[in-house]
């Protein structure tokens, strides 16, 4: 529901460039600069990304009359896929469509004047200073998942119940008997978190939700995999005689990143780090909805150091204040400078090579055909085989 947008506008005509930083958190409550009320914390790096998109606009401020073009400012909330139950809240009531927030942006035409997006991200325990160039990143669909069974007793009288918890074990299992069918080459996972799981524990669980991302490099080995998961569940409902309830919501697109952008980056890198702490690694099944832009316009997210600790973890922190905050500000703007000098040559030549994966339209209506809502009983379908 928040975001902000701004320009700075160059001396001449000429393409749009946009930088972003994310207005976002986590819920960790073990980090020791956790929020004592809500337990969030900036344990991914988001408050640098908003210092980079400041610092480089500093910078961009100083020569924009002297490029060919326009610098967007975008610091864009709810990248972190979470709270799935208060987003849908959201969206049922009319607030929200998309649970990410660059999809929102798309949604709301905050993209329909930029031709080009950079992003950055934090990544943690390299020895040198550094970027990562991050050949991809997976996509996935998220489910929010409610098995419904029949309370009672749990010491009394557990044979009058209909054990929710029971099912999601039974779920669970098939689920993992699957696993040997993932591809490798798809860089599959299937990962949740229990929000519910039953009222007292002296009660046979009646209701129990989860939710669930399932991740993959493509599309396709998406909705593969995301049948194979909902088969599971459906046992498991099956097995215990009970029903359950699957809500599929669109998750993010695969990143493709544009190697002609990133080549820009690199020098620039090469420049202030040195080429050798340049480092190329292969696509990581890490999500995030950059990958959502990068299908409609050309777009990258490297990553720089100065950070320690894992990523989502109660000991993320800075080690390296330059190299956190201000290094890579200083790479925003040297690329958005190299992008609309010479009457924007090289913006134009990375749009011209860019290949279109999805266009708006067509991208609004492939999120939209992920919603799907299935219920299913087992009471059902013995009644069906009788």
């Amino acid at each position: 529901m928040t975001g902000i947008k701004g320009f700075i506008k160059g001396g001449a005509k000429g393409p749009t460039v946009a930088l972003l930083g994310e207005l976002d958190a986590l819920i960790n409550r073990e980090h020791p600069q956790a929020d004592s009320i809500t337990g969030a914390a900036h344990a991914c790096g988001h408050f640098a990304q908003i210092a980079w998109l400041i610092g480089g606009a500093i910078g961009l401020n100083r020569v924009a009359e002297k490029l060919c073009g326009n610098i967007a400012l975008l610091a864009v909330p709810a990248e972190e896929f979470i709270s799935m139950d208060f987003r849908e809240g959201l969206r049922e009531s009319g607030t929200i469509r998309y649970f990410g927030g660059k999809q929102e942006f798309i949604r709301l035409n905050l993209f329909d004047d930029i031709d080009i997006a950079l992003m950055n991200h934090a990544h943690t325990d390299k020895p040198v200073r550094s970027t990562q160039i991050i050949e991809g990143y997976n996509g996935f669909i998220g489910k929010s998942i409610t098995f419904t069974g029949r309370a009672s007793h749990a010491g009394a009288s557990p044979h009058r119940g209909i054990n929710a918890l029971n099912m999601f074990h039974v779920a669970l299992s098939a689920i993992n008997a699957q696993r040997e069918t993932f591809k490798d080459t798809d860089a599959a996972r299937v990962h949740f978190i229990i929000t519910k799981g039953g009222d007292s524990v002296n009660v046979v669980p009646e209701e129990v939700k989860i939710e669930m991302f399932v991740r993959a490099n493509s599309i396709k080995a998406i909705n593969g995999l995301s049948g194979k998961v909902d088969n599971a569940l459906k046992a498991g409902a099956l097995g215990i005689g009970g029903s359950v309830e699957i809500k599929n919501i669109p998750g993010y697109m695969p990143l493709v990143p544009d190697d002609d952008l990133y080549n820009i980056w690199k020098q620039n890198a090469g420049r202030i780090l040195g080429n050798k702490n340049i480092i190329t690694i292969p696509a990581i099944t890490a999500s995030t909805d950059m990958g959502d832009v990068s299908h409609i316009i050309p777009a990258i997210e490297p990553s720089t150091g100065g950070f320690a600790g894992g990523m989502h973890s109660k000991d993320f922190r800075v080690t390296d204040e330059e190299m956190a905050y201000i290094i890579p500000a200083k790479l925003y703007a040297m690329t958005v400078i190299d992008l609309l000098k010479n009457n924007g040559n090289q913006a134009y030549g990375i749009i011209k090579g860019y290949k279109k994966k999805l266009t708006k339209n067509r991208y609004l209506k492939t999120l939209d055909s992920m919603f799907r809502t299935e219920k299913f009983s087992a009471s059902d379908l013995s009644s069906t085989l009788l």
